[in-house]
């Protein structure tokens, strides 16, 4: 007898349908913006985005790594960047290079007293010049020169020497304070560095649906 394959198809289709949802940024309602730390690169002077973060950049001898904490809108493309220029000498003319080592200029911009939680008031920008092994990434120059570093549970860099004291890439309301209730979908690298919660998420929700439409296709083949 021969054997039907449409019921696994219609269990992949249905599979592939719910990953696509569950993989889609699910934007909190009433909320259009989200405080985080972002990254930036810098190239001949100016920022450019990125889309790796600071736990798997390695930056190059020479380069300019530019951190800016800010509330970042969720529905433009606009850019918000560090607020000091991206220049290594101004950064590390005073750091002489040496043999076996990188040097990696960091601008850390702690944004505005608009952008800070509630409660907490933005130091001021500061830069620092870091010698680092040349294999070394943008969060071991971070951890070299501005702890505390903290991190949250998917790897987003939520705090950076202590600043924020709490909260990790929440959602604020009318980008004037958080919005009970939201996370941030923007838990990802462009500007975090770790792996996206709704991804991860995402990918076990793909394995669960394709093995259970495997699964039932098997039973109704047996069942014939």
């Amino acid at each position: 007898m021969k054997l039907s394959v449409r019921p696994l198809g219609r269990g992949l289709a249905t599979a592939a349908t719910a990953a696509t949802l569950a993989l889609a940024p699910a934007a909190p309602a009433h909320a259009d913006a989200f405080r985080y730390w972002s990254l930036r690169h810098g190239d001949d002077g100016t920022w450019r985005t990125t889309a790796e973060g600071p736990g798997t950049y390695r930056p190059a001898d020479g380069a300019v790594e530019g951190l800016r904490f800010a509330v970042f809108q969720a529905d433009t493309k606009a850019s918000v960047v560090p607020r000091a220029p991206a220049d290594f000498e101004a950064v590390c003319a005073a750091t002489p290079a040496k043999a076996g080592t990188k040097r990696v200029a960091l601008v850390l911009d702690f944004g505005t007293a608009q952008d800070a939680p509630s409660g907490e008031k933005p130091p001021a920008v500061r830069s620092h010049c870091v010698q680092l092994p040349p294999q070394a990434t943008t969060a071991e120059a971070l951890a070299k020169a501005a702890p505390p570093l903290r991190y949250g549970s998917s790897g987003l860099l939520c705090a950076i020497a202590g600043y924020p004291r709490r909260g990790c890439g929440e959602a604020v309301a009318d980008g004037s304070g958080p919005a009970s209730g939201t996370n941030s979908p923007r838990d990802d690298g462009g500007s975090g560095g770790g792996p996206s919660a709704g991804l991860l998420l995402g990918g076990g929700i793909v394995v669960a649906l394709v093995g259970a439409a495997v699964w039932q296709a098997r039973r109704r083949r047996g069942a014939v």
